[in-house]
């Protein structure tokens, strides 16, 4: 194989190839997650959101009560969906002053 072949072997060696991880210095798990299967997860997750948002409008509110929305495909780059913007107020937690300042950035009133 001459050096220019060895060239146009190199050039269009397949994506997904391990030579062609080791030219990217990229691992099988980075390369995995190509932009094809980013919006195919995408399109899955806005599907099952849509059918989720269908179901609880138009089904029956006692069967439909306890659905909660669905997990999206998990995927590098995507944080999973976490409850930390609840804001308890009153009972144990206090009035909730504290964690409204915290969120909106500020000291909480005081009635003077």
């Amino acid at each position: 194989m001459s050096w220019w072949e060895l060239k146009v072997f190199l050039k269009h060696v397949p994506w997904d190839s391990a030579t062609a991880r080791a030219m990217r210095g990229s691992t099988p798990e980075e390369d995995y997650w190509n932009p094809d299967r980013q919006l195919a997860a995408a399109m899955v997750d806005a599907q099952r959101e849509s059918t989720y948002v269908m179901v609880r409008l138009h089904g029956d509110p006692k069967k439909t009560k306890r659905l909660r929305p669905p997990e999206p495909i998990p995927r590098p780059g995507v944080k999973k969906r976490s409850n930390s913007r609840v804001i308890r107020f009153g009972g144990r937690h206090g009035s909730g002053a504290a964690e409204l300042a915290k969120v909106f950035g500020g000291g909480h009133a005081t009635n003077p």
